[in-house]
C-alpha cells in the first residue's frame, strides 16, 4: 500500500556526549503537517489527567491520549494509560516514522499544548517497561515549542531545539541514561501544539 506521506527532509545529528539525537526540520512537509495538525485537535478523543507534584494534586498542564497495540497500558508519574486503537492517520505516521527509525513503534503518547501556559517538566523516557535503551520518535504539530535537554551529571552540558511544525526529533541509544528533557511555559501569546511521541513497549 503506498504511504500517504513520502516526503522528508535532510537529518542534523546533534553533537551531544552520551546521547543519539538526530533531528529532521521538514519531515512533514507544511501542507501534509497543516491537515494532521487540524484533524488530530479534532478527532483525538483527549484527556486531562490529575498528576501528584509534591503531594499535592494538580490537573496534568497538558492534554493527553494513548494510541497502540492491544493489551499495552503505559505508565508514567503515577498515570497508568490504557491504549486505543490505532486509527488509520495514526498508523500512516507510525509507518512513515519507522522507515528512518529502523523500530516497529507499538505506542504513541499523544500532547496537545493548548497554549504557552501547557508545559512538561523535567524527565526521562525511561520507565521500565520501554527497555534499556529506547528509540523515542517524536514528531511535531501546530506552534513552535522550546525543548530543552540537560546532561544528568555535566551541569554544563545544555541543549535547545525549537521544535518545528511537521518535524521530526528521534532519541536513541543512552539518550534517556544521560539526559533529561522538558517542553518549558512561555509567556508568549501561541497556539496549540500536538505532540506525539511513538516508542516500543516491551
Amino acid at each position: 500500500m503506498k504511504s500517504l506521506f513520502e516526503s522528508s527532509s535532510e537529518p542534523v545529528y546533534l553533537d551531544l556526549p552520551d546521547a543519539e539525537i538526530i533531528y529532521y526540520p521538514h519531515f512533514f512537509d507544511k501542507e501534509e503537517a497543516d491537515l494532521i495538525f487540524a484533524k488530530l485537535e479534532t478527532e483525538i478523543p483527549w484527556q486531562q489527567d490529575d498528576i501528584r507534584v509534591f503531594g499535592k494534586i494538580h490537573p496534568q498542564p497538558r492534554l493527553t491520549a494513548l494510541f497502540g497495540n492491544e493489551g499495552k497500558p503505559y505508565s508514567y508519574s503515577n498515570i497508568t494509560m490504557q491504549p486505543h486503537p490505532w486509527d488509520l492517520l495514526l498508523h500512516e505516521i507510525k509507518a512513515k516514522i519507522e522507515t528512518v527509525a529502523a523500530t516497529t513503534f507499538t505506542t504513541v503518547l499523544l500532547n496537545q499544548y493548548r497554549d504557552g501556559k501547557d508545559s512538561n517538566g523535567w524527565h526521562a523516557d525511561n520507565e521500565k517497561e520501554l527497555g534499556i535503551n529506547p528509540v523515542i520518535a517524536s514528531v511535531s504539530f501546530g506552534a513552535e515549542r522550546a525543548f530543552h535537554l540537560k546532561h544528568n551529571f555535566d551541569k554544563q552540558l545544555k541543549k535547545t531545539i525549537i521544535l518545528e511544525h511537521g518535524s521530526l526529533l528521534l532519541m536513541k541509544g543512552t539518550t534517556q541514561h544521560f539526559w533529561k528533557h522538558q517542553i518549558p511555559k512561555t509567556a508568549k501569546s501561541i497556539g496549540s501544539r500536538i505532540n506525539g511521541t511513538f516508542r516500543v513497549i516491551k
